[in-house]
């Protein structure tokens, strides 16, 4: 096999998309399987549309996922092709197939095609170009030029060939009948060539061995392989992605989904995990594998496990793969990860979180550090994203005795518990505390023996006492363990808790 050179190639029309990361990837994991390389063209040809801002947000979402290109897998901006600034390499082979009669000026005008369009919608047939300034005079078309009409030019279509064959590394063996084409627009004039035009010049001048696009360009492959073959160009091999599908099977739209990736980052979805999750998406191993690292995905990518059909977007299996990326750090890990989250500028404007980070003291404390890690210890397993921390470390930066709750959630029918009950087994839980030895040491485990065996001497069932003691120290419904929550608070602050509980159910 030749030298492997795959290219990403966004057009920098919008923000980072989720189905631009998805083809960015798949490029990236091929490349990189197969010790190969990846050219970063940025195909910016539609200058209404193109903007600095979607080019810096697309180029640094590609990083932030940790996908790489260039000569050695060392991207920089530097490494960047910008299809604006190629406009003359175009303009030579535009003149090519004008001077040897295999593009010609067309200057039909958009209110006379829409008229053709519109006739055609009326017969229900599929419009296509009748080929109006085909074998126009030259010197009439010569007078037009040089009156300045506006004109756009047009790639003669072979009247030899009758469909194109390709071989998709995907879909295996596909053919498009010409009679489905007409004779398309390569330009809009000799400065300004169109994207089916350009990616062919580009492709050949930079010896891409594969096109790893969606199946939404299936249609343009015919016209681009037509003009691989006009200028005798090698014909690389292409493999089209199923579609990014909503959960109705309609293709990925922000009405339904969020669809920037930035929007995902800034949710609390980690890179990890939203790059784990976006393989998936029409791709997958022999065996049932479903948590990936960048370095299992390279090392088991292959087209030919990526799927035909399209790839629905499930918001749950995002945030599965994303609680699954979390439980796997250490807590020093998931401290730093926290913070750098916290301090991201998506997460410091938002309106969602309602208490500010010097609810948590200064961190550079010793003291305030350790207990934030041993409260995220408690609640990071439960966490699906980032963006859920803030309140579910709500309840250890509340005021003990003011922590205001309904005594409602002491109801339990399992634990046969009540705010009627809870009063006799937060007393219990408190006796039990309040006589604990000075010295005792109070961890999770150490508590555990105490009130096991107090509970069992007095007859109750370990629900009907630890369940009413975990509301009261949480304040919540759903809370880490009643023991846990003993040991983060310590003697005292439990006791102000378990008061505040006794005194709301009286």
């Amino acid at each position: 096999m030749s030298e492997i050179i795959v290219r990403y190639p966004p057009s920098p029309t919008g923000f980072f998309h989720i189905g631009t990361a998805r083809t960015v990837l798949y490029n990236f994991l091929f490349a990189k399987s197969n010790n190969g390389k990846a050219i970063m063209r940025m195909e910016d040809t539609d200058k209404n549309r193109s903007e600095k801002q979607y080019e810096d947000n697309i180029l640094s979402g590609i990083q932030k996922l940790g996908m790489a290109w260039g000569e050695n897998w060392e991207s920089s901006r530097t490494d960047v092709v910008y299809q604006s600034e190629r406009a003359g390499v175009y303009k030579k082979y535009i003149e090519q197939l004008l001077a040897e009669d295999k593009a010609y000026y067309c200057f039909s005008t958009p209110e006379e095609l829409n008229e053709l369009r519109e006739k055609a919608q009326k017969e229900k047939k599929a419009f296509r170009y009748p080929e109006t300034w085909r074998n126009a005079d030259k010197k009439l078309v010569q007078e037009k030029l040089n009156a300045g009409e506006k004109s756009v030019i047009r790639y003669k279509l072979p009247k030899d060939i009758t469909e194109i064959t390709f071989t998709d590394a995907v879909r295996g063996e596909v053919t498009i009948k010409l009679t489905e084409l007409d004779d398309f627009v390569i330009a809009k004039n000799l400065d300004t060539a169109l994207y089916n035009f350009c990616v062919v010049i580009d492709d050949n001048d930079m010896k891409i061995s594969h096109v790893i696009r969606g199946e939404d360009h299936i249609s343009n492959t015919p016209k681009q392989i037509l003009l691989f073959k006009e200028f005798g160009f090698d014909i690389p091999t292409f493999a089209h992605l199923p579609l990014i599908l909503n959960a109705d099977k309609s293709k990925l739209s922000k009405r339904k989904n969020k669809v920037s990736v930035d929007d995902y980052l800034a949710d609390g979805f980690l890179p990890e995990a939203l790059v784990n999750f976006l393989a998936l998406l029409g791709w997958n191993t022999s065996d049932e594998q479903e948590i990936f690292t960048m370095e299992e995905l390279v090392e088991k990518f292959s087209v030919d496990r990526v799927h035909k059909g399209g790839a629905i977007f499930d918001i749950e299996k995002l945030k599965w793969i994303n609680q699954e990326w979390i439980k796997k750090m250490d807590i020093s890990e998931f401290y730093t990860r926290i913070l750098e989250y916290w301090q991201s500028e998506d997460v410091k404007n938002s309106e969602k979180y309602n208490f500010p980070l010097t609810t948590f003291g200064d961190l550079n404390s010793e003291k305030n550090a350790l207990f934030l890690k041993e409260a995220l210890a408690l609640v990071k397993d439960r966490t699906k994203q980032l963006s859920e921390v803030f309140d579910n470390l709500e309840l250890f930066y509340t005021d003990d005795a003011r922590l205001a709750y309904s005594t409602d959630i002491y109801f339990h029918k399992k634990m046969k518990t009540s705010a009627e009950t809870a009063v006799e087994s937060l007393e219990f839980a408190k006796n039990v505390i309040e006589h604990l030895d000075e010295s005792f040491e109070f961890t999770a485990d150490s508590l555990k023996t105490v009130f096991v065996e107090k509970i069992k001497a007095a007859g109750f069932k370990n629900g009907y006492i630890l369940y009413p003691l975990r509301v009261a120290l949480s304040g919540a419904e759903f809370s880490p363990g009643t023991l846990e929550l003993l040991e983060i608070f310590g003697k005292e602050r439990s006791l102000v808790r378990i008061n505040r509980g006794i005194e709301l159910c009286q």
